[in-house]
């Protein structure tokens, strides 16, 4: 296989990527609701994020008439990305003063 054919190759199609994106969605998905741990959660939180970017950016690219509008809805999901990030943090760390535990099912006193 010569170069042109590889680089043909790795360009990929719009169904390549929403299948990455739905793959990355899916295991955020499950491991939002299995892991026990705040940073389980957030990781998982991450990867879903991740993927939908996958998915807009994958649609401005291929689909839409201006792919400026992919970029600018993924910019703003890194932006919540990192606001999140920060929130769930800053929890993380009050929890674990309070409780010294970061496991979710530990904190079941903090129903109101």
């Amino acid at each position: 296989m010569n170069l042109s054919n590889l680089m043909l190759h790795a360009h990929g199609s719009l169904s390549a990527y929403l299948a990455v994106g739905a793959l990355l969605f899916a295991i955020g998905f499950f491991g939002f609701f299995r892991h026990r741990t705040l940073v389980g959660m957030l990781v998982s939180g991450e990867l879903i994020l991740a993927g939908a970017s996958l998915n807009f950016m994958a649609f401005a690219h291929f689909r839409a008439a201006d792919p400026v509008v992919g970029q600018v809805f993924t910019l703003f999901i890194m932006g919540i990305a990192a606001a999140e990030a920060a929130i769930v943090l800053s929890i993380m760390i009050a929890v674990y003063r309070n409780y010294h535990s970061i496991d979710a099912r530990d904190l079941k006193e903090m129903e109101g």
